[in-house]
């Protein structure tokens, strides 16, 4: 019997981006044309962990909406970024409620990033 205690800290917009351009091509849509690929691909790679890993413990961490304290200390970090695609923006309640629906911790702070 192993006893060992196994932490996992996920990076949720990693995951979540990761996701989404990985079904770029062919965008997951449900039955009402939203796009569904961002949270699929995050549902998915959450199941693979929980099931080969299974870690006695896990957190989810997004990153807040407001700005971090590298945004204080260099104005300009991040600024070369592209918008948030509209579908992530939409899709990330539905991902925080589906790791509700497993329990797992959430974890956002503001000023500090994932």
């Amino acid at each position: 019997m192993n006893n060992e205690n196994k932490l996992f800290l996920l990076d949720a917009y990693a995951l979540i981006y990761r996701a989404y351009y990985a079904f770029i091509k062919t965008p997951r849509l449900n039955s009402k044309g939203f796009n569904t690929s961002a949270i699929l691909g995050f549902v998915n790679t959450l199941e693979d962990i929980l099931k080969k890993e299974t870690p006695t413990h896990i957190g989810v961490a997004f990153d807040p909406p407001t700005p971090t304290f590298r945004h204080e200390l260099y104005e300009k970090y991040k600024a070369q970024r592209e918008e948030t695609p509209e579908v992530i923006r939409l899709s990330v309640p539905l991902i925080k409620e589906i790791i509700n629906a497993y329990h797992i911790p959430i974890l956002e702070v503001n000023g500090y990033e994932a």
